[in-house]
């Protein structure tokens, strides 16, 4: 037999942060109990043809009922971590002002059971799911919102923040403003040329306040989520080079120069023309505060090229022959996450990052069969996706930890119930979950530091 006491395949380091993450109006349901006020995303749901067969997150998961059962499932997986978001609308019915105990007790006997199992938690504070109230009031338009978003941080921070030592301000700003204000595909289902670029700044300004507010109040570390998808250009054309840039600018860079750079892209008013506004000094100053970490969220790529008719970077994307794609559509490209990876560090001066999503939807049963859920796709996903991530790890990105989208099938937004991206699978008719065979690979994983992924360190 081979020796293998010297065996080097624990591939991640130590205190490397595996986990899982969900998000509050996708898994929780129960979204009007116990005093919490109505959201955007309840709203959205709930207006005919906006979502897929009229599916709403009334119910989901059930996790506000059955978070003790979730929390132990996730410690049967061997997570070390959890990354979870916060429904403002639960803290705060109306969005500010009054505070709605029962709702913030949820989160705080939440928190409780996760440290209590072993598990970190890692807290977002806007997954999307806006007060319904502060959306009358003009919502991410709204410049006043920045001031609004602090003081529903601060009450947050000031519960929470003894326990918890990760904390998001934003997850995905860009499909806030892509698909509830560009497209109206998502809440609050507007279309508007001229909206997308303002509510793009104001979340900007939201964030740079919570983080000052955090700075005042909290202790640990702080971070902003972005959902990074790296273009490529489908030729050397120079207009396939202009598009892909501007794509860049509008998906990628948007967001993340702002932050660490203090500027926007200059593409920016390219692609959007005179619908991009001058925005004052001091409010790139509050945006561009020091934080602590970067949340990556990566699911694919898109080869771009031109296209006069697509409006707004006029490029579009190209199809890849002998792709596979997942049941959304998307090209499943492992090496997409090392670039992202490496040119986050790179452009940002090597800032300490975590993968905060990454995952696929297969095609699943409803249901169990014979108490095993066979996925093999998304284990193949998962095993190629987590070499790529400790590929950049080998090339000096300072990965921190990987959070796996997502621990449960859940309402998948728009798409209501139609997609699953779990790892573990829920019979919406009964609520049983059942660990498909993505689960225990990723467990496997997780005992393994990596090892079980098979490549060297």
């Amino acid at each position: 037999m081979a020796d293998t006491s010297d065996d080097t395949r624990s591939t991640f380091p130590a205190g490397f942060l595996w986990g899982c993450a969900t998000a509050a109006y996708q898994i929780e349901g129960s979204p009007l109990a116990d005093g919490a006020g109505v959201s955007n995303w309840h709203r959205f749901a709930h207006t005919p043809g906006m979502v897929h067969a009229g599916d709403t997150g009334d119910v989901a998961c059930d996790h506000y009922n059955r978070w003790r059962e979730d929390v132990a499932l996730m410690r049967s997986l061997g997570m070390r971590g959890y990354r979870f978001s916060i429904n403002w609308s639960r803290v705060l019915p109306e969005g500010r002002g009054r505070v709605n105990p029962e709702g913030l007790a949820f989160y705080d006997r939440l928190v409780d059971a996760l440290l209590e199992n072993g598990i970190q938690p890692m807290a977002t504070l806007f997954h999307w799911d806006l007060p319904a109230a502060l959306d009358d009031r003009g919502g991410w338009l709204n410049p006043d919102i920045a001031g609004w978003f602090a003081e529903y941080a601060r009450v947050v921070f000031r519960k929470l923040d003894d326990r918890v030592g990760l904390w998001a301000t934003l997850n995905e700003p860009w499909v806030v403003t892509d698909g509830g204000y560009l497209h109206g595909v998502l809440a609050p289902g507007h279309r508007s040329r001229y909206e997308p670029p303002i509510a793009a700044h104001h979340l900007l300004r939201a964030h740079g306040a919570a983080v000052q507010a955090y700075r005042a109040e909290g202790r640990n570390n702080i971070g902003i989520v972005v959902n990074i998808e790296p273009k490529y250009p489908a030729s050397q054309n120079p207009e396939d080079l202009a598009a892909t840039a501007r794509a860049d600018a509008y998906m990628n860079r948007q967001f993340l120069d702002p932050v660490f750079l203090g500027r926007y892209p200059g593409e920016m008013r390219e692609v959007f023309g005179n619908a991009w506004p001058e925005w004052p000094a001091e409010d790139m100053l509050l945006i561009r505060q020091a934080i602590d970490f970067v949340g990556i969220n990566y699911y694919t790529r898109s080869v771009t090229r031109h296209d006069a008719r697509r409006w707004p970077v006029h490029g579009s994307g190209v199809p890849q022959k002998h792709a596979t794609r997942t049941e959304t559509g998307w090209e499943v490209y492992p090496q997409g996450l090392t670039d992202v990876l490496k040119w986050v560090s790179a452009r940002y001066g090597q800032p300490p990052i975590y993968v905060t999503e990454n995952g696929a939807a297969f095609y699943d049963p409803p249901s169990a069969i014979e108490g095993r859920v066979e996925d093999p796709l998304r284990v193949a996903y998962l095993r190629e996706h987590l070499r790529a991530a400790h590929a950049a790890l080998r090339q000096g990105v300072d990965l921190r930890g990987y959070f796996l989208w997502s621990l449960l099938d859940n309402f998948e937004w728009a798409l209501g119930y139609a997609k699953r991206f779990g790892i573990v699978h829920v019979d919406y008719a009964t609520q049983q979950r059942t660990p498909k065979d993505s689960a225990r690979f990723y467990a496997e994983v997780i005992a393994t530091q990596g090892a079980a992924l098979g490549v060297n360190a």
